[in-house]
């Protein structure tokens, strides 16, 4: 397989993470998943030059992305059990209830 087999992978599945991002306003969980999509297809990318080009910078960059996303899930995580607990809903919309 060649680099472009990997690029054009990875950009349908940013694709799919940006239309499920734009398409559903409703549901935190599905955002959230999009989201990771979105890093994975970033970290295809990273991974496919650094292999084609002999480097390892880029396999290094994939693991603080893969910190990064992970931490953004554990946030995101917590902050719609919070919110479940208040409004007994999961909608983006009850996310601005949630001042302090």
């Amino acid at each position: 397989m060649s680099l472009t087999h990997y690029l054009v992978l990875a950009a349908i599945l940013f694709a799919i993470s940006v239309f499920g991002i734009f398409m559903n306003r409703k549901n935190v969980i599905v955002l959230l998943m999009a989201i990771e999509l979105m890093l994975l297809a970033v970290n295809m990318n990273f991974v496919a030059f650094s292999k084609f080009s002999g480097d390892v910078a880029g396999q290094i960059f994939v693991f603080f992305i893969l910190t990064v996303a992970a931490a953004e899930s554990a946030i995101g995580l917590a902050i719609l059990v919070v919110l479940f607990r208040n409004k007994r809903s999961i909608n983006v919309e009850d996310l601005d209830s949630l001042k302090g």
